[in-house]
């Protein structure tokens, strides 16, 4: 059985691992894999159809305990205990759940102190305590009638949240804690630059955690803006991103059957690379022989794809210039969130048919997510999940003659 400390309006944990809010999914995932012998049977639960109308969950149903992160930007939101039988609990190094000691309301008058009346809901049978970042819903089946402000002797709390602010229902996802960063570097936005002809570049809105002097209670996030565009070479890149996450070297291409005359074409000697910034969730393409950028490959990072929580959401921002018949031309902005109907309104339908798109490993052939769709407008390549969803934008920069255009295999794993 878990033992955890509770955090208000922070986190839950232990000395070994702690569940931060604000924290992002994919840490989350490592905590669970690196403890998978301690913490077992874990669900992750996501709206197959609408993801982003819905919160992305864990469920660590041995435990009694739920992570529900933000549809949007993926960080931890709030942290529910629903079955407190299943868990520890202590506050302030002080145990109020366990065992042995019940989590009756005075149990939790005598842990947490005094705050203000309660408040009955009816439909649900449940009375809330709130404090600040911290609830508790205690069970009121055994009376007839509810009272008005004070929670009977002897009620049990039936579920615990954490979450930050006065109001559960209100909340949102904070900011990332600064424990979080591990030395990384995460992307806030990044927007795509480009003139009427295609993409030229990507600027990025850069967060990292700096320190001052070695002295980590210095420490606090800051923000830094980057620009990289197609023709830059390794050196450029390095030094406005720092070193990747990740080499791939691409092996083979598999896409050259789809060019116009893929047997006249020479091997080469050697392969084109990828720079993989999975906290980016962004990919950069160097050409093998000059080492110079030809393309950018962003990923969206929905649940429901193959390649999910292998990169971090890259929140981007592609302007477009869109051209009416006796009308001036009009500004519109695509995003991570805009869906394929939305984006073929605004740039017309592809004139070829799309490349069916089915990712497996090597060493297991199966794809339980079914296959992508890729559809190449106006120099960029949209990867398009069976939800209406983008999976990934590729860009290039400059023209090519293919009959088909698909992303590129992008990391080892796929």
């Amino acid at each position: 059985m878990l033992d955890l400390e509770v955090v208000p309006e922070r986190s839950l944990g232990n000395e070994q691992w702690e569940f931060a809010l604000g924290m992002p999914f994919s840490q989350a995932i490592s905590i669970l894999q690196k403890h998978c012998r301690i913490i077992k049977n874990v669900q992750v639960l996501y709206s197959e159809q609408t993801p982003l109308s819905h919160d992305l969950i864990l469920n660590l149903t041995q435990d009694g305990i739920k992570l529900l992160f933000d549809a949007t930007n993926q960080r931890l939101k709030v942290i529910e205990v629903y079955d407190l039988s299943k868990v520890k609990l202590k506050y302030c190094g002080v145990h109020f759940n366990s065992q042995t000691i019940a989590p009756t309301i005075e149990q939790i008058d005598q842990s947490f102190g005094a705050t203000h009346p309660g408040v009955y809901n009816a439909a649900e049978q449940l009375f809330h305590l709130n404090f600040r970042g911290l609830s508790f819903s205690f069970q009121l089946d055994s009376w007839n009638e509810a009272p008005k402000y004070e929670i009977p002797h002897g009620a049990m709390v039936k579920r615990m949240h954490i979450y930050t602010g006065n109001n559960l229902q209100e909340t949102r996802a904070p900011a990332m804690p600064l424990a979080c960063f591990l030395g990384n570097i995460y992307a806030e936005c990044v927007d795509v630059l480009r003139d009427r002809a295609g993409p030229l570049g990507l600027r990025l809105r850069l967060l990292t955690a700096g320190c001052g002097l070695g002295v980590m209670t210095d420490s606090k996030v800051k923000s830094l803006e980057r620009s990289i565009y197609f023709g830059d070479s390794c050196q450029d890149v390095l030094g406005a991103l720092g070193s990747p996450h990740k080499v791939f070297y691409k092996s083979e291409d598999k896409m050259k059957i789809h060019s116009p005359s893929p047997h006249k074409q020479v091997p080469s000697k050697c392969n084109d690379y990828f720079f993989n910034y999975f906290t980016l969730g962004v990919d950069i393409l160097f050409d093998s022989t000059t080492h110079l950028v030809k393309k950018f490959v962003l990923h969206t990072n929905y649940p429901g794809h193959y390649n999910f929580n292998i990169y971090h959401r890259c929140d981007f921002k592609i302007p477009l210039v869109i051209k009416k018949e006796g009308a001036d031309s009009e500004d519109c902005i695509l995003t991570t969130y805009s869906k394929w109907d939305q984006i073929q309104e605004l740039l017309g339908h592809p004139m070829e048919k799309p490349v069916v798109l089915h990712r497996s490993s090597s060493a297991n052939n199966t794809n339980p997510f079914g296959s992508t769709f890729c559809f190449g407008l106006q120099r960029m390549i949209f990867e398009v999940m069976q939800n209406n969803h983008i999976a990934s934008v590729t860009l290039y920069g400059a023209p090519r003659t293919t009959s088909h255009a698909r992303p590129e295999s992008s990391s080892s794993s796929h």
